[in-house]
């Protein structure tokens, strides 16, 4: 069914669903309903105003070229998906960027002496050992 509508959703000459996408679909058991959910990039209340106008455009494509015994009314809904990844990207886009160099305070167990150094002789020695003749 999501299928159907994103194919007749092209198919129309409206300036408004230029940039819509049917994300998903989610039916009532007994098929009486279908919720379709959108992505607009241009503006949610003209798509909404827009899918709303064509809705017996999109009932009549479903009901040809799916068989069901009978069509659901469609009803579009914003998909609040997009609109939370939209509002945590703005979120993390206004937080501040941390500076290079900074002690975060991560132990992690290594003495940054130890190794330094590929000759260095004690490296890998218990201290207060040596090494025997």
């Amino acid at each position: 069914m999501r299928e159907v509508i994103a194919e007749e959703l092209e198919l129309l000459d409206d300036d408004r669903l230029e940039m819509v996408t049917i994300t998903g679909i989610e039916i009532d058991p007994d098929l009486s309903r279908a919720k379709v959910y959108y992505s607009a990039l241009l503006g949610q209340v003209g798509a909404h105003d827009a899918l709303m106008q064509h809705r017996s455009r999109f009932q009549a494509a479903v009901g040809r070229q799916i068989r069901m015994k009978r069509t659901p009314l469609l009803s579009f809904i914003s998909d609040p998906a997009i609109d939370e990844g939209i509002k945590i990207e703005r979120i993390i886009s206004t937080m501040p960027r941390s500076p290079e160099g900074i002690d975060y305070g991560i132990d992690y167990g290594i003495d940054p002496g130890i190794g330094a150094d590929a000759d260095d002789a004690d490296v890998g020695r218990a201290p207060g050992t040596e090494d025997e003749p």
